[in-house]
């Protein structure tokens, strides 16, 4: 009968995090990665609103961040793709059917703001159907 020797001396090896440049896709260690915020109206969290509004961008160095925030910078933020993008949330992932109060409380937006994200959204999709007509 043939025993397999024991392997207590040897280390398995730790997976190491890695995270992708935003700006030129080179894989680099987690921890070597420059990581922040910027202001973005199309970007919301899926479960936490105080990150609605900022998108969290990731590059393997400080020129790239930047060359990226100057880039969000220059992009308009416009509050009803904001608006728009909170409703969508709120949408998908709770009753399928709210009311004007419901989407208020679940969104924290006041009626107008919702009749202008629904009317932003709205010109979008007319948009994007034109474009896409023959």
């Amino acid at each position: 009968m043939w025993k397999r020797k024991g392997r207590k001396d040897r280390r398995t090896a730790k997976p190491v995090p890695m995270e992708l440049c935003d700006l030129c896709a080179r894989v680099l260690p987690e921890d070597e990665a420059v990581s922040g915020y910027v202001p973005d109206s199309s970007a919301v969290h899926e479960t936490n609103e105080w990150f609605d509004g900022l998108r969290l961008i990731t590059t393997c160095s400080d020129d790239h961040f930047d060359v990226l925030k100057d880039g969000y910078a220059h992009r308009p933020f416009v509050d009803e793709e904001l608006w728009a993008a909170k409703l969508t949330r709120a949408l998908t992932t709770g009753p399928p059917a709210l009311s004007m109060d419901q989407l208020g409380c679940r969104t924290g937006l006041q009626e107008p703001q919702i009749r202008a994200a629904v009317a932003w959204h709205n010109e979008r999709m007319r948009e994007a159907q034109e474009r896409s007509d023959p």
